[in-house]
């Protein structure tokens, strides 16, 4: 029965690259002589680390620069609302990375599949959404489906299988 997943994670490997790309365009950049901007990458998290606010800014003008760059969607980044104040005159703006299907979305994706009166049945499993359908035409439909009701969470398609 061919089936497909649901999912919410970014390419990892391309949020590396831009990341590096990012620090190295910021090292290189002459306003950012003698500061101590940079990012900081780890699981699931962005630290984003300068002197002032305006250039607290421009790091993160140059980090969204080089996702967009790298395909890799700007949501899957949420950035705190306020920076944190580190040191005397340092600050640090931590940011969050979305990595799988919240449970609501979940059961919103589950609802839209039922709603769409395909002949697909939807499942939840774990932090993705299993499609499984007797025709592949019909589960092609259901993705242009999501794709167009769901606009404000970036999302993906796993595992298409045959």
């Amino acid at each position: 029965m061919p089936s497909f997943d649901v999912v919410c994670k970014p390419n990892l490997v391309e949020l590396r690259n831009a990341v590096d790309q990012a620090n190295r365009e910021i090292s290189n950049r002459f306003d950012f002589k003698g500061s101590d901007a940079r990012i900081e990458q780890a699981e699931q998290q962005l630290v984003l680390f300068a002197d002032d606010e305006f250039k607290l800014g421009q790091v993160r003008d140059v980090l969204l620069a080089k996702l967009a760059k790298r395909s890799v969607d700007a949501r899957f980044v949420k950035l705190d609302a306020q920076p944190q104040k580190i040191a005397a005159s340092k600050l640090k703006l931590e940011a969050s990375l979305l990595n799988g299907l919240e449970a609501t979305l979940a059961k919103r994706v589950v609802q839209l599949v039922k709603d769409s009166k395909l002949k697909l049945t939807a499942s939840i499993q774990g932090d993705a959404v299993r499609v499984a359908g007797a025709k592949k035409d019909q589960l092609q439909e259901c993705i242009s489906l999501l794709r167009s009701k769901i606009a404000d969470v970036p999302i993906g398609f796993d595992n298409f299988r045959d």
